[in-house]
């Protein structure tokens, strides 16, 4: 992996989620669902590789380390240096953002923030929309704005990905004179090194890492809780037939 250039074209991918201010149409589309598979471990690996080359230039997740991803994701410890850990040097730490935060407060006005746990505060759907919701608009001052969250100040990083689209939007004007804006179609104006489908699957990959990282332990909690239930049912069923041995002979 081109670490130097990947990381040039996710410099500006600082304010993700940040909205300072909201200048967009109103009437959002729906949120499209994510779909993600937390159990697919080469979604995982990919969306692991998606965070380290396009996010983590700006963003930390301070809350897993290289070694717990390396056991979940079935990556031997070779595969994390070789692919994952381009500015860590032991499997033990955390994942860092390359840019300094005292920089990048001045750069944007506030620190990027560390997504460890935004899957689980926005929600998969979200992150997952807000990814593919970029579009073209003119006055914005990264050029772009995001139909999820109207008046992003982060850029669309991953436009030579997805290519540029604009937004088409219905404006219907109410009895009142005000005017309600909804998003209607996307129409797209150049193309992205990827087509829809396979955008959306990498959109698909990323997010599913972001969920996994949210909670690790996921995965063994469940299992755990698989184990757990079976040893209830057999002690129910052990406990209704001593019941019936018991009073066997009350009438």
């Amino acid at each position: 992996m081109d670490k130097l250039n990947r990381f040039a074209s996710v410099l500006a991918l600082s304010a993700f989620f940040m909205s300072p201010t909201s200048f967009a149409a109103g009437g959002g589309a729906a949120l499209e669902p994510a779909k993600i598979d937390p159990d697919n471990i080469n979604s995982l690996q990919r969306g692991a590789a998606n965070f380290m080359n396009y996010c983590s230039g700006c963003h930390s997740a301070e809350y897993v380390r290289f070694n717990t991803i390396g056991k979940d994701l079935e990556l031997s410890e070779e595969m994390l240096v070789d692919n994952l850990m381009f500015n860590a040097e032991k499997t033990f730490e955390t994942i860092q953002s390359a840019m300094p935060a005292e920089q990048a407060a001045v750069w944007y006005g506030k620190a990027p923030p560390d997504l460890s746990l935004m899957a689980r505060a926005k929600g998969a759907d979200y992150v997952y929309n807000f990814l593919k919701g970029f579009y073209i608009e003119e006055g914005s001052p990264t050029g772009v704005n995001n139909l999820v969250l109207a008046g992003t100040s982060m850029p669309h990083v991953l436009w030579e990905l997805q290519g540029y689209q604009k937004a088409i939007f219905d404006h219907h004007e109410n009895a009142d004179g005000s005017v309600t804006t909804t998003f209607k179609e996307w129409e797209q104006l150049s193309e992205g090194e990827l087509d829809t489908k396979d955008y959306d699957e990498f959109v698909r990959d990323t997010v599913n890492f972001l969920a996994y990282i949210a909670e690790p332990m996921r995965s063994d909690r469940r299992k755990l809780g698989v184990w757990v239930l079976m040893y209830l049912l057999f002690f129910l069923i052990i406990a209704r037939m001593l019941k019936k041995q018991i009073w066997k002979d009350v009438k």
